[in-house]
């Protein structure tokens, strides 16, 4: 492998770290993959700051395959770096890396204000992140926190809220039933949706959203009535 100094005096390797910069996102997604193909820990620095800025969906996903190409040990802090960058899709996007990489050794980066943070992409990124790397002993304290993000957003982003706590499976029910007595009514059928997803995973969530919210307009009353 290449020692990181010498990445850029090699004129391919520099032809390669400028092609992501290219007007054509067919050209930069040809780039990403050539440095991930490559693998060369000196491309670090440039794959990273091209993910915070790349408009292009599928040349993001390319250029997170070739940051995961590369070791751990390398990549790990330059994403959480990026965690305090005032640019939502820097933060975002590395966290989406993390959670690809997989190095329990990142889930301290992972902190509340990521989860909460105000951005919804970011938080969502944030809440995929968590699920994948949280230590067994903290899936609880995880799942309420998850829960009081419970009637946010649109419905993708309550999905993806749903999604990450459902991944982290029983241990989120206490939290739901917390917030199934909420005084207020989208959290309440937002937790009840999430509860017929846990309960039936290929259940449809706008079915279940539809249900809980009809159950939490018109009350317990309704609900005992229509079982009967």
């Amino acid at each position: 492998m290449v020692p990181i100094n010498s990445t850029h005096r090699n004129p391919q390797n520099t032809r390669l770290l400028g092609a992501l910069a290219a007007g054509e996102s067919s050209t930069r997604l040809q780039a990403a993959l050539a440095a991930g193909t490559h693998a060369e820990p000196g491309f670090v620095d440039a794959l990273v700051a091209r993910c915070a800025i790349e408009p292009d969906f599928f040349v993001r996903d390319m250029l997170t395959w070739a940051l995961t190409r590369l070791p751990s040990e390398i990549t790990v802090p330059k994403l959480r770096a990026e965690l305090l960058s005032e640019r939502p899709q820097a933060r975002s996007q590395a966290l989406h890396t993390l959670s690809k990489i997989g190095d329990p050794g990142a889930w301290p980066a992972i902190t509340r204000s990521l989860l909460h943070d105000a951005d919804d992409e970011v938080a969502r990124s944030a809440w995929r992140a968590a699920i994948v790397l949280v230590p067994d002993g903290e899936r609880e304290v995880l799942a309420a926190e998850l829960a009081t993000q419970l009637a946010r957003g649109d419905r993708e982003t309550q999905l993806s809220l749903s999604r990450a706590l459902v991944a982290l499976g029983p241990v989120i029910e206490a939290s739901l039933r917390t917030a199934t007595a909420s005084n207020d009514p989208a959290v309440r059928a937002h937790a009840k949706a999430t509860q017929r997803l846990l309960d039936d995973p290929d259940g449809g969530f706008d079915l279940a959203v539809d249900a809980a919210r009809r159950v939490a307009a018109l009350g317990p009353e309704w609900k005992e009535t229509t079982a009967c």
